[in-house]
């Protein structure tokens, strides 16, 4: 049984195969098809139930490279931990990078995934120079932003939809280490946060802020947390040892480790952590994707999994909205110990169904608790409609399908670029 990262839902499939060489005709197992990279994708935009799996890992050889211009083509099982090995080395970054770097390059593409510098630099697609994709009746599309817009605004974003993605062409970024600069301030409320945020984006390419969802501030509301910004650094410290720790959660608890009590201390102790707020160097692994210092760390949950709640609120409505948002978390005491907020900015997506847009974005995750979690999310979903916003596909398990027809209204338009062959659980289930 293949699962996504957050283990929610459990399906079965008619058939999984892995794909090791490109150019070839797609393999004759159960149809619909859906291409799957590494897994770490929340809920059904990463599984296609009771139909088959193309396992893409396979498919993760570098093409060709550029060292003068930094443009590199490889195929789309290729992860950004591997490239991230390849590029940095030698003076390159990818332009885009999502929370953790063990996705593949397809994946990133199908997802259209955004960082920590969306403000800047905008997503993953906009850095995408050509894409190779093949359907099912045995075309094989070269596709570029220039030359097949419609293809490319279908493709990007289009949840690997649009036929299986063989080779990606990336626009890398010049940098000069493997180190960043970077500084973090506590504030004690909402207002605050939008005051630093401000002030942040101004100055710094990549900013990020974790918000107690549990702890009200001096003003008696939630929304208390850490302001943290970075860039990459023109030199590595005099002293550059860093290396990658090895920690890992070794099986499942028989019982979610997540709850009330383990959630509200968690917080406290993370809130009260040293901050620096003068710029200090760090390696850019630790910064960027805190959490793959932790292997395996979704199994805090146990065998029955989690959810991802992410939105995108738009700017007239993101500080209102992210504020009820926080209300009615703490109200209902299920609070995340895991709560990201951050601001895109006013670039134009590239992709039909891309997920970043003007506004702010909210990501948060909670234990599976039945219906106590179930209304927790209508009432979230009901500020989110409410407030013009959207949820992310990528990080979706449950999303009303009605949900979904508002926040893409391409939805349609993007219909008629869907290979015949291609579908997943969560296409349909939205579709439907």
């Amino acid at each position: 049984m293949t699962v996504s990262w957050n283990r929610i839902p459990q399906v079965e499939h008619a058939a999984e195969t892995t794909l090791e060489r490109r150019g070839r005709a797609l393999p004759e197992v159960p149809r619909p098809l859906l291409a799957h990279g590494l897994g770490r994708s929340y809920g059904d935009v990463c599984l296609n139930p009771g139909a088959s799996l193309l396992h893409t890992p396979g498919l993760d050889r570098f093409v060709a490279f550029d060292p003068a211009t930094g443009i590199l083509r490889a195929e789309a099982g290729l992860s950004l931990d591997a490239l991230l090995r390849f590029a940095v080395p030698r003076g390159w970054f990818p332009p885009v990078v999502p929370g953790t770097r063990f996705v593949t390059l397809g994946g990133a593409v199908a997802n259209d995934v955004h960082g920590k510098n969306h403000h800047q630099a905008g997503s993953f697609g906009d850095h995408v120079l050509a894409l190779t994709l093949r359907r099912s009746d045995g075309q094989l599309l070269e596709i570029t932003p220039q030359g097949h817009p419609e293809w490319f605004a279908a493709t990007v974003g289009g949840l690997g939809l649009t036929g299986l993605i063989e080779t990606v062409t990336l626009q890398l970024a010049p940098v000069r280490s493997a180190w960043m600069r970077a500084w973090s301030e506590r504030f004690d409320s909402l207002d605050e946060f939008w005051e630093l945020n401000a002030r942040g984006e101004r100055e710094w390419p990549y900013t990020v802020a974790w918000i107690d969802c549990l702890n009200p501030g001096r003003d008696g509301r939630v929304g208390r947390g850490i302001y943290s910004a970075a860039r990459h650094a023109t030199t590595a410290p005099r002293k550059a040892a860093w290396r990658e720790p090895r920690r890992s959660i070794p099986l499942d608890p028989p019982v979610s480790l997540v709850n009330r009590f383990t959630l509200r201390a968690f917080n406290h102790l993370y809130y009260r952590q040293p901050v620096h707020a003068t710029p200090r160097a760090v390696h850019h692994q630790p910064w960027l994707f805190p959490l793959d210092a932790i292997r395996h760390w979704n199994r805090i949950y146990g065998h029955q999994g989690f959810y991802q709640y992410q939105c995108v609120l738009p700017p007239h409505a993101a500080q209102d909205g992210v504020q009820a948002l926080l209300d009615t978390i703490a109200a209902s005491g299920q609070g995340s110990f895991l709560a990201v907020l951050k601001t895109f900015g006013a670039r134009a997506a590239p992709g039909m169904l891309s997920f970043p847009r003007p506004g702010a974005t909210l990501a948060l995750d909670f234990p599976k608790k039945g219906q106590a979690t179930e209304r927790l999310f209508a009432r979230l979903d009901a500020i989110v409609q409410e407030a013009g916003g959207a949820l992310y596909p990528a990080k979706d398990a449950r999303m009303p399908a009605t949900m979904f027809r508002t926040g893409f209204p391409c939805w349609e338009a993007f219909a008629d670029y869907v290979d015949p062959e291609f579908s997943s659980g969560f296409w349909r289930r939205v579709t439907a």
